[in-house]
């Protein structure tokens, strides 16, 4: 792994800043910046807001993508949710969908007061989980111009449904059930517990090719990092149950829309069914020969040039 625990090399040509804001909750976000090497701090800049998959950090996916599109002329913001990573908040891996909506608003208020970014030009880029929470953030904050999502996970509908909505009625009710006992257990032991890890450290691919796909990245050298636990708090899903992400999807009329998935990738129908919804302009661009995983880091997989088009013509 490289220095620092990014588990890329930042290119020559960008720099890199760590940095540091606000949610309108109070808690402080640990960031990073990055600005094109010959960077001129007194021009306005397009700027993109980049999040990590859920579960992820910053030094992970998202700075890949940010380290390569900083290069393209962008001012990159990347960040740990709340509760996550680095960054503030007790007890640390709880997840909310109005906390991780909310890191990308406050990403924006970030990014909206540096002299040096354009507020017409902010965008946002949401990888797996990211994806659901970058569009639901743009639904209710115009100031997030265009939308790009890789390898989109909707979290609530996952919670709320199963994956691939397998969830019966009769399975949810007793998953609440559990988790309902589970906050008694929690106020008593001032501990929450956790949620079994999502990346298992070893796995069956025949029995759990998804798992063994997770694994394959943050259990193993290839994505690993201390801070990226793949776990949350047990009493974080009520939470994702209960709220939509991505109803009013037509409220994002006239804000362009990429939504970018393997065709190999077992999220693919998340991405579909957005695509089915969402108001034009939109894309659907399918990445041949590529599952949902590879998208996280494999720069020759990663359609870099396509998504840079897209921001070109979107926040022009």
């Amino acid at each position: 792994m490289p220095a620092n625990d990014y588990i890329f090399e930042l290119s020559e040509n960008v720099t890199r800043t760590p940095v540091s804001f606000e949610t309108r909750y109070g808690l402080g976000l640990s960031a990073d910046l990055y600005r094109p090497a010959d960077f001129d701090e007194s021009k306005q800049y397009p700027a993109l807001i980049v999040g990590a998959p859920y579960g992820g950090v910053k030094e992970q996916g998202p700075g890949i993508y940010a380290n390569e599109l900083a290069q393209k002329g962008y001012v990159v913001l990347t960040f740990d949710p709340a509760y996550n990573g680095a960054s503030e908040g007790y007890p640390h891996h709880l997840s909310s969908p109005d906390q991780m909506v909310e890191d990308f608003m406050a990403g924006v208020d970030f990014l909206g007061t540096r002299p040096f970014v354009s507020r017409e030009k902010i965008g946002a880029i949401g990888i797996c989980g990211s994806g659901g929470f970058a569009l639901s953030a743009a639904k209710v904050d115009p100031r997030i111009k265009a939308v790009a999502t890789v390898s989109m996970y909707d979290i609530s509908r996952m919670q709320k449904m199963g994956f691939g909505d397998s969830m019966s009625d009769e399975d949810r009710l007793a998953t609440l059930k559990t988790l309902a006992e589970q906050r008694w257990a929690d106020f008593e032991t001032g501990e929450p517990a956790l949620t079994g890890r999502g990346a298992p450290l070893e796995w069956d691919a025949e029995e759990n090719p998804v798992g063994a796909e997770f694994g394959e990245f943050y259990s193993r050298p290839r994505g690993y990092h201390p801070r990226s636990i793949t776990q949350f708090t047990m009493t974080s899903t009520p939470s994702w149950m209960n709220f939509a992400l991505l109803q009013d999807l037509d409220w994002l009329a006239g804000r362009p829309i990429l939504l970018v998935a393997g065709d190999e990738a077992h999220s693919l129908y998340f991405s579909e069914d957005v695509y089915k919804d969402a108001p034009e302009p939109k894309e659907l661009y399918l990445v041949e020969g590529s599952n949902h995983v590879d998208l996280y880091d494999k720069v020759e997989k990663i359609p870099f040039a396509k998504i840079e088009s897209f921001f070109a013509d979107a926040l022009k």
